[in-house]
């Protein structure tokens, strides 16, 4: 991963951050590889590039896709992800179930957690994992 921002030195500065801190990055990181994934593999116009990446970062996919690769995390990473989705968040979904937003939220969770403790190589097998999962939808 290109580190154009640095993150922090110890894992215990990342251990302290509220889990919707986490998740506010992931959303970002799992949006930048959606959108670099999706202009490295098709010849679209920017209106469909969001068209179509909007199908992999909206709160339901996440969800869907958590499902579908949980029992491929560690005891570890589904933990993160417990307590992303168990986070107090007061935002109400527009687009989304109560469930899919809070599981999407788990998810970004990890993957911000990931990002910020610089474990990018198991960041990168779990985004893999992820188009995997999606692409076998389609």
């Amino acid at each position: 991963m290109i580190e154009i921002i640095k993150r922090p030195e110890n894992i215990s500065e990342v251990n302290t951050m509220s889990p919707l801190t986490w998740a506010y990055i992931g959303d970002s990181v799992y949006e930048l590889y959606i959108r670099q994934y999706l202009v490295n593999t098709t010849k679209v116009k920017p209106h469909k590039l969001h068209v179509e990446g909007i199908k992999y970062v909206k709160a339901g996919a996440q969800a869907n896709i958590l499902e579908k690769i949980g029992p491929k995390l560690t005891e570890r990473e589904q933990e993160i992800v417990k307590r992303g989705r168990n986070a107090e968040n007061h935002h109400l979904p527009k687009n989304a179930t109560v469930q899919e937003y809070m599981y999407s939220t788990g998810f970004e969770a990890l993957i911000g957690y990931l990002y910020l403790t610089k474990q990018d190589e198991r960041l990168k097998e779990i985004l893999e994992l992820c188009i995997i999962e999606k692409n076998k939808e389609n």
